[in-house]
């Protein structure tokens, strides 16, 4: 008697669903950002003219995954209020928590693209690169979802290329904070510190590239990185 033919898999990796108690936490996340970041005194260092508004085409958003906490509530605060680009979509893991990131996303308006490195990329790629179509601004983490710890992934590399949208490395420093032991070091804003903002110039990567090429702009967006983020 012959075994039974296991199912194939179609290939396509869904994304975990936010349980309730993940719809739960995200709520609470995102009440708590907007309590702290009400007494958040913030400073802004842009050689990028984004926020003199000289940038008005959609760009890519790239920000190390420890400094998540403030960035989605400085979008909303900032630069939805200078009359240029309004909408955002961002790549999130595909993951349990990932899930719950999501729904914090969704609670700011911006669009979850669910994806990683490691799982679920090239579909996460795809929806980002619709959103930008629509004239999204596009936000990725690219030392995550499981690091190394400020060191840059290609992904964003490939992002820029195919979306044809320049670069900006962002990152801030916190007078106060609490610094977690987890493999990004992620750091929580104490309520009334200081947030100092620093965006740098855009980086246009080119579509056609060889490995050397695409090797030497990673590096350059991990040494912009590197170069505003104090700890």
């Amino acid at each position: 008697m012959s075994k039974p033919v296991k199912p194939q898999r179609s290939g396509v990796v869904i994304p975990h669903k936010p349980k309730w108690y993940h719809l739960l936490a995200a709520r609470i996340i995102y009440l708590l950002v907007r309590v702290v970041s009400a007494t958040i005194r913030y400073e802004w260092r842009d050689e990028t003219g984004i926020l003199a508004n000289a940038v008005q085409r959609p760009v890519i958003f790239c920000v190390w995954h420890n400094r998540l906490a403030l960035c989605l509530e400085v979008y909303r605060l900032h630069f939805r209020n200078i009359g240029r680009q309004s909408h955002m979509a961002a790549m999130v893991s595909a993951s349990k928590d990932g899930g719950m990131l999501s729904r914090v996303l969704e609670l700011y308006d911006v669009q979850p693209a669910r994806g990683s490195t490691s799982r679920r990329g090239r579909q996460a790629l795809l929806e980002l690169l619709r959103w930008a179509g629509r004239g999204y601004d596009l936000a990725i983490t690219p030392d995550g979802p499981r690091g190394p710890c400020y060191v840059v992934q290609d992904g964003i590399i490939t992002l820029a290329q195919v979306s044809g949208l320049p670069i900006v490395p962002v990152s801030y420093s916190l007078g106060w904070k609490i610094q977690l032991k987890s493999w990004d070091r992620f750091q929580i804003p104490l309520p009334f510190t200081k947030c100092v903002m620093r965006l740098t110039p855009p980086i246009v990567v080119p579509r056609e590239l060889d490995d050397a090429a695409r090797e030497k702009f990673r590096q350059e967006v991990e040494t912009r990185l590197k170069s505003v983020t104090v700890d």
